[in-house]
């Protein structure tokens, strides 16, 4: 059985991007895309941080995009639904509280070493360290408000994992 999270990091990536598009441009695209991946890959690597928790994920599949896309009130388009079916609703909240707070994503980088057998903590400066061409390409996708009914869906399950108590909230 394969510890590979790639389906649920591509999934999720790809649901949060639909979800939350950049403005127009390929360079704000591209960058909206690092920035996205950056948050998923973290949230993914602190949410299944062993082989084991990763084959178990393969074997019970993860939630699908049914919820996120309820709760964003939006109807995906027919013939569009395989990839959403290795969306991940943890993965993806966890990486939208991420993406609404640098500072917090700096932590969890840092954290995953102590917790996880995963070290994709390397080059994550865009989503811990965005810039002002990083801001711009991500209105969207960075703004807490805008993402917080997604990101409330498991935060308190973030902090835990990362092991800071609900004063650190952001």
């Amino acid at each position: 059985m394969t510890d590979d999270l790639t389906p649920v990091i591509a999934a999720s990536t790809r649901w949060l991007l639909a979800a939350y598009p950049a403005p127009g441009g390929a360079l704000s695209r591209a960058l909206a895309e690092a920035q996205a991946r950056q948050a998923v890959t973290l949230a993914a690597t602190l949410c299944y941080p062993t082989s084991l928790d990763v084959q178990l994920l393969h074997l019970l599949a993860p939630s699908g995009s049914h919820g996120l896309d309820r709760l964003r009130g939006c109807e995906p388009p027919s013939g569009d639904a395989a990839w959403r079916t290795w969306v991940d609703e943890t993965v993806v909240s966890w990486a939208a509280c991420l993406l609404a707070d640098p500072a917090l994503a700096a932590r969890a980088a840092r954290r995953v070493p102590a917790v996880s057998e995963h070290h994709a903590t390397a080059g994550l400066h865009r989503l811990t360290s965005p810039g002002e061409r990083d801001a711009e390409a991500t209105p969207l996708l960075r703004h807490p408000d805008l993402l917080e009914h997604i990101a409330g869906l498991h935060r308190p399950r973030l902090m835990e994992a990362l092991s800071l108590d609900g004063a650190d909230l952001p």
